[in-house]
């Protein structure tokens, strides 16, 4: 853990977050998915995830309570796939949105 002061500084974090503000950008502009409420509200809820989970991780201060909260977020991110190809079969994207996401992670 003495490789990094705060969470913010580990690019695992930094992606995360960018995820996170990407997928509640689109969820709150696209018409469709604004509109299914509990689909939106998982998406985010999932997204906003991966980024809390490294957080809490790592301010509880021990490499094992880490890796433990990075499998969570991994947990997550799994999550927001399986969401993004529900998206996709429901065409709510299209493949260029769908890829655009995916390789986030």
């Amino acid at each position: 853990m003495a490789k990094y002061n705060s969470f913010e500084e580990m690019e695992v974090y930094q992606k995360a977050l960018q995820f996170g503000v990407k997928v509640y950008k689109l969820t709150l502009s696209d018409e469709k998915i604004a509109k299914d409420y509990g689909l939106k509200d998982q998406l985010q809820r999932a997204a906003l995830s991966i980024s809390n989970n490294i957080a809490e991780g790592f301010e509880r201060e021990t490499k094992k309570e880490l890796i433990r909260f990075l499998y969570f977020s991994k947990g997550s991110a799994g999550e927001c796939r399986n969401m993004f190809n529900f998206l996709l079969s429901l065409e709510y994207i299209n493949n260029d949105n769908y890829y655009e996401y995916k390789i986030m992670f």
